[in-house]
């Protein structure tokens, strides 16, 4: 079992390969579509990148994983699978996040809220085979309702991709105050990757650097129980509550929050063309 770790610098994400070295099969875990806010444009580098390294190590996919619906980049899952192949995987409770917004945005009526644009819904439980590698998705939610981390185990070493449930330790947690997010629920989404072995490494969707560190793609359960500035061992539930809460409400939206959650609740899908062949986003007015 490998991992290599992507960054686009633009929206700080990382996109990770998990590639089964015996089968030559590999798992994408939250690719990127980049995207020009002031031009409307969307790009290819930051996927290209990723197709070109799973080309040149004569790799396939099998799985393309989002942790969840990103409110700070688009997916390039579509465009991932139309090179590649692989399927598309996210958590069943995606299908909450796309009622909250498919109102939110007054989607037309033929988008669906049963999840269906996804090839792969997992539960908590859920088990996805990679060569000699086992994926097992975790419910996390907090962030949002749907947040699933998913741990991978080859029988020897054990790694999770955590999405947005916790950032490195001097960067702390997950922002709570998107519809039906959680700060309560966050704790205890936290607490479970929290028992984890020490060793246990936890890979990251973002990273933000503080004081110019260079970025870092993973830390472990250790070093979180032990450095963390939001979770740390002494952190009561009741205190990390109320400090998330005050937190979120001194944050800005995310840069890409509107463009990205309705092309991520619709499985990376930009909308159809209209009758000048050309598609267009949604943006809602005074609303939040």
């Amino acid at each position: 079992m490998q991992i290599h770790s992507f960054l686009d610098k633009d929206t700080e994400t990382f996109t990770h390969v998990l590639a089964e070295k015996a089968s030559q099969l590999c798992a994408v875990i939250d690719p990127v579509l980049d995207f020009d806010y002031k031009s409307g444009r969307t790009l290819t580098h930051s996927a290209d990148q990723v197709i070109d390294f799973i080309h040149n190590h004569g790799l396939t996919v099998r799985y393309i994983i989002e942790t969840h619906a990103h409110a700070d980049h688009l997916s390039s899952a579509p465009y991932i699978k139309a090179k590649l192949g692989g399927e598309i995987v996210i958590g069943k409770h995606i299908d909450t996040v796309q009622k909250t917004f498919k109102a939110i945005f007054n989607l037309d009526i033929s988008f669906k809220t049963d999840a269906s644009q996804f090839d792969i819904l997992t539960e908590e439980g859920s088990a996805l085979s990679l060569g000699n590698t086992t994926i097992t998705a975790m419910h996390v939610p907090g962030h949002t309702p749907a947040d699933m981390a998913y741990q991978a185990s080859d029988g020897q070493n054990s790694v999770v991709f955590v999405g947005d449930t916790i950032f490195a330790p001097d960067v702390g947690t997950a922002r709570c105050d998107f519809p039906n997010g959680s700060a309560s629920d966050l704790y205890d989404s936290i607490a479970r990757l929290l028992a984890l072995p020490d060793e246990t490494r936890l890979y990251f969707c973002h990273d933000y650097p503080p004081n110019g560190r260079d970025y870092m793609a993973y830390s472990t359960v250790a070093k979180q129980k032990q450095h963390n500035i939001h979770v740390k061992q002494t952190i009561a539930k009741d205190e990390f509550v109320k400090m998330r809460t005050a937190r979120d409400k001194t944050l800005p939206m995310p840069r890409l929050i509107l463009p990205s959650v309705q092309v991520n609740i619709n499985a990376g899908e930009l909308p159809n063309a209209e009758n000048n062949g050309v598609r267009y986003l949604k943006i809602p007015l005074n609303m939040f």
